[in-house]
């Protein structure tokens, strides 16, 4: 469907605020899709972003600011994100034995069991992508990099943890 239709207009200003507004809706379409899909496994896309954060460094833990400098949405609460996901037994957590004051959180094996769960069930929504050939994909993502280049440099502030 073209975003014209999507959201009920029949012109944009120019290409270039079609397209902004274009990536902005897709994002919100691929959210919900992929919030639904979670649902199913009781948690959030947030959430599923930490377990494949943390599956990436297992056996060793990591920080909950190395996770939240790797999370996709940079907005979440990483702090809330690990409590909440402690509580369900996704994630163990031990204080760091270099830095008292730090938290140091690793993938639980009921969390890897989770991920698992998911993988065999994320097929369904992996195969959104199969609208496009290896050679779109490739070029949208360089696209999608050329767009965020521009914050490259100024104004971008690396997160501060403490």
């Amino acid at each position: 469907m073209k975003i014209e239709e999507a959201i009920k207009t029949r012109k944009f200003t120019t290409s270039k605020e079609k397209a902004l507004v274009n990536i902005l809706f897709t994002y919100g379409w691929l959210f919900n899709k992929e919030k639904d899909n979670f649902k199913q496994f009781g948690i959030t896309p947030q959430q599923y972003n930490v377990l494949r954060i943390l599956k990436g460094q297992y056996p060793k833990s990591i920080s909950t600011c190395d996770i939240k400098e790797r999370m996709l949405d940079k907005n979440s609460d990483a702090s809330r994100l690990v409590d909440r996901m402690f509580t369900n037994g996704l994630v163990e957590r031990t204080v760091s034995e270099f830095d008292k004051r730090k938290v140091d959180i690793k993938i639980s094996e009921r969390g890897i069991s989770l991920l698992l769960s998911i993988h065999e069930q994320r097929e369904k929504f992996d195969n959104i992508a199969n609208a496009l050939s290896e050679e779109d994909a490739e070029a949208l993502s360089l696209l999608l990099d050329k767009l965020r280049s521009i914050d490259e440099g100024e104004g971008s502030t690396p997160l501060a943890c403490s």
